[in-house]
């Protein structure tokens, strides 16, 4: 049994006719009004369904926009930090040269109070060798009782008096160097202690601040990432979108050519009679001149070439799932409607390149087929096409590698995930 096709071609005559779709004589009648209608609803329902998305999508977009602002606003703030404390970090290494100056002196202050401790020390050895050695204080008073006068007696009273004085005073400052000695040397510790803890919590500090700001980095970093995928994501819903709008303006005017259609064929059928007296009447040709041989059939091959690539997993240019049939040839290579319809949606996309999406009704079923990759196009949006047509020509744009065309069949609507998307060979003649 031959399949029914609604045919969405426009006859190409003079009169009220032109305006009218061709009915040809291989088809049966087209799907019933309410099958169209029902497709535009399920089509208004996916895009209800993607808008929510789209609409998630901003808000995430928004969400990410104020997180990252408020990163921002931390790297800001951290990066003052930073500069502070590297101001900071200056003042303090001033402020350890300086230090480090004091600290020299202290030193040389130090080796010479060793020095005089040294000195002093051979001395007051010396003295106790003296003093050992003449009997100490016993030694004194024979001094003092071998004065041969009084006047003798009180000089050398006078005398032992300095000499044990000058030994005091010794004593005095060797002590007082001493103790100088070890002030200088605690102060020299608790400089270098002090310095040192000065140093540790800079550095402290400093790396902290390092830490924050790479953590920081990193987080701006994912954000961006995060956004461009949402973006991305974004994008393809609205790219789905605007072509399930596409199709449901196509689905509109097939269902308004339906119409037109019915009303013709009581008009037709009325004049039925009449036009039997003219049965020799030779049958008209087609308006659109193709070099493409245009098959019998509901389809016909879209373009001459090699098929280089089939429908189903592939190793090649990335591998994953190819949901097309590529086909490759070199010149000039005019592509072709594959069946009578409606250009649903005729623009240029980042992947597909030079697109054209055309709407048929077969039986009643959507079918959407695409041809993606032309060089150009010669059809725009909600045109009707005829099978065979001239709809563009053979190319290399978009996510393409050397000229071909990829074509797709769907069983329904396009759509982003390509769920529909079905095995054109043996449908279409290929």
């Amino acid at each position: 049994m031959k399949k029914t096709i609604m045919t969405l071609s426009i006859v190409a005559s003079v009169g009220l006719s032109t305006a009218l779709v061709g009915i040809p004589a291989s088809t049966a009648m087209a799907a019933s009004l309410s099958e169209l209608e029902k497709k535009s609803e399920e089509i208004q329902t996916k895009q209800e369904g993607i808008q929510t998305e789209i609409n998630q999508k901003e808000a995430q977009l928004n969400e990410i926009s104020a997180e990252k602002a408020q990163v921002n606003a931390d790297i800001d703030r951290i990066d003052i930090a930073i500069g502070d404390t590297t101001a900071k970090i200056t003042e303090k290494n001033q402020q350890i040269d300086e230090k480090n100056a004091e600290i020299t002196q202290l030193n040389k202050e130090i080796d010479v109070l060793k020095e005089r401790i040294a000195t002093r020390n051979e001395l007051l050895k010396d003295r106790a060798r003296s003093y050992q050695e003449s009997g100490g204080m016993v030694s004194y008073i024979e001094v003092l009782v071998g004065a041969e006068s009084f006047s003798d007696f009180i000089d050398r009273v006078g005398a032992v008096a300095v000499i044990l004085e000058a030994d005091q005073d010794i004593l005095a400052q060797h002590k007082a160097d001493k103790d100088a000695l070890e002030q200088k040397q605690a102060q020299l510790e608790k400089d270098l202690s002090d310095l040192e803890a000065m140093r540790a919590e800079l550095d402290a500090l400093k790396a902290d601040l390092d830490v924050q700001k790479a953590q920081k980095n990193e987080l701006m970093t994912s954000l961006l990432q995060e956004e461009a995928q949402v973006n991305e994501l974004k994008m393809s819903l609205e790219e789905q979108n605007e072509n399930l709008t596409a199709q449901d303006a196509a689905v509109q005017k097939a269902i308004e050519m339906e119409q037109q259609r019915q009303a013709e064929l009581k008009r037709q059928q009325a004049a039925a009679a009449a036009a039997a007296a003219s049965a020799g009447a030779s049958s008209g040709g087609s308006s659109t001149v193709s070099t493409v041989p245009v098959s019998d059939g509901t389809f016909t091959r879209p373009a001459a070439g090699t098929i280089t690539s089939g429908f189903g997993f592939r190793s090649f240019n990335g591998g994953g799932f190819h949901y097309g049939v590529d086909i490759a040839k070199g010149g000039t290579v005019p592509i072709v409607a594959a069946a009578d319809g409606v250009v649903s949606r005729s623009y240029t996309s980042s992947s597909y390149g030079e697109t054209v999406m055309i709407t048929h009704i077969i039986n009643g079923q959507t079918y959407t087929t695409v041809y993606a990759h032309m060089s150009s196009r010669s059809v725009g949006n909600l045109v009707t096409v005829t099978k065979g047509q001239v709809i563009g020509y053979m190319g290399n744009t978009g996510d393409s590698y050397g000229q071909h065309l990829h074509f797709e069949l769907h069983r329904g609507a396009w759509n982003a995930a390509k769920s529909n998307a079905i095995n054109p060979v043996g449908i279409v003649p290929l």
